[in-house]
């Protein structure tokens, strides 16, 4: 037997979750992108690196992403052909700092660290948080670009100064001093 206030209950919830996909996507337009534009915006120009740009990526509506892409430039390293003498400049990504609307009008904040095409495989997109949009405030904005600033230095910065944590298991009365990373 069906319990009607359960049903009617459960319903309700999903007529209102509809309603806040529309909200949403209409405060992405709103309020949302333009905030993340004219905030990221003011963040790349402090950083006066040459080939980053913001944007807004527009494609699939409803879709859509606002980017702080660091571009592309050269690694500094080349691979050299012997059998033809010719040398091929191995392109650095340099990172993205990503806001891109999800199908229901949520945010998903996610960095891109910097990689070299052709050397070694690139990290997977790492995701920070996902948000409404009415969530969304400048200050996130500017915990998300520290992320993201660690995120590539960390990355520009790689060594094995820190310590690592151990794989496997650690034998009883064996103890590690352990760093906790937090973004």
């Amino acid at each position: 037997m069906v319990n009607q206030i359960t049903l009617d209950s459960k319903i309700a919830k999903y007529k209102s979750v509809l309603e806040n996909t529309i909200q949403y996507r209409k405060d992405w337009n709103d309020t949302v992108k333009p905030m993340l534009l004219e905030t990221l915006e003011k963040y790349n120009k402090m950083l006066e690196l040459p080939r980053a740009e913001v944007a807004a990526r527009e494609t699939i509506e409803n879709l859509e992403s606002v980017v702080l892409d660091l571009g592309k430039s050269s690694s500094g390293i080349s691979e050299n052909d012997e059998l033809s003498g010719v040398k091929r400049t191995m392109i650095k990504s340099n990172g993205t700092l990503i806001y891109q609307q999800l199908f229901n009008g949520k945010i998903m904040v996610m960095l891109l660290s910097p990689n070299i095409e052709g050397y070694g495989q690139p990290k997977p997109p790492v995701t920070l948080e996902i948000l409404r949009p009415d969530e969304l405030k400048k200050a996130f904005i500017t915990r998300h670009f520290e992320a993201f600033l660690k995120d590539i230095t960390d990355w520009e910065d790689f060594d094995d100064d820190e310590p690592q944590k151990a794989i496997g298991f650690t034998p009883i009365g064996f103890h590690t001093e352990e760093k906790v990373i937090s973004l």
